[in-house]
């Protein structure tokens, strides 16, 4: 119990410092893709930032594995957490660095239980419409072929693919281009399932209250109407004793 404590402990207290780093990963992954004129000394200074959240969410993957009761267990549930916190070391690449902590920030948020699934999922779409768009751009913006040239195309590309609408006006020409892209189709697919599902799960509770209202209404209905048939009964015995007793 006390292994659980603290862990549960640890989870807590380390859920908004993440979330602060989250932000500052999203500003440094940003920054040398919107400001082309960054010079060297900011892009490295960005690069170190990014490196230093992916090292926190990994230090605190290592903590909550200390600190879990079941370490087996805890790995065969986390492992996704545990993929995200390896990927970057398999080939060190700024979009890998991106979709590791998007997955960690995911795992985290969603052991908060204050966090509602409408938040969650706004939050899902905000993040992958952001960092879609930046993702991108950073690949297509120097391809020969490429047309998406500026942050407002990349934005636009990015709404139109995780809505499945592909008006065609923008389309990515490389390969890591068109991995982004069928990353977001596929994104946008699982969330509104996900939104579908829950307004679905939503009216079937909604059904299931009304019947076990209804369930127990006919039920009450059904006792009193065996009440008064008992009242009747009775009340018909008492009159035929008074009649026999007047005889």
């Amino acid at each position: 119990m006390e292994q659980v404590s603290a862990q549960a402990r640890w989870e807590r207290c380390t859920q908004r410092p993440l979330l602060g780093l989250a932000v500052a990963f999203a500003l440094a992954y940003a920054v040398p893709i919107v400001d082309t004129s960054a010079g060297h000394a900011l892009t490295a200074a960005c690069t170190v930032v990014e490196w230093v959240v992916w090292g926190a969410f990994a230090l605190d993957y290592v903590v909550r594995l200390v600190l879990a009761p079941h370490r087996t267990e805890f790995v065969r549930r986390h492992w996704l957490d545990l993929c995200a916190v390896v990927l970057p070391l398999l080939q060190p690449l700024r979009l890998l660095r991106l979709v590791s902590t998007l997955l960690l920030v995911g795992r985290r948020a969603r052991m908060a239980p204050q966090i509602r699934l409408t938040t969650y999922v706004v939050g899902a779409v905000i993040g992958l419409l952001m960092f879609g768009s930046l993702a991108v751009l950073s690949v297509e913006r120097e391809s020969p072929q490429g047309n998406i040239r500026t942050l407002g195309d990349a934005v636009w590309w990015s709404f139109t693919t995780m809505t499945t609408v592909g008006y065609g006006d923008h389309a990515p020409t490389t390969g890591l281009g068109r991995m982004i892209a069928v990353g977001l189709m596929l994104s946008g697919i699982a969330l509104l399932g996900v939104v579908t599902a829950n307004i679905a799960a939503w009216f079937i509770s909604r059904f299931e209250k009304d019947d076990v209202e209804e369930r127990r209404q006919t039920e009450a209905i059904a006792v009193l109407t065996e009440e008064v048939r008992l009242l009747r009964a009775e009340v018909a015995r008492l009159t035929a004793e008074r009649e026999k007793q007047r005889h």
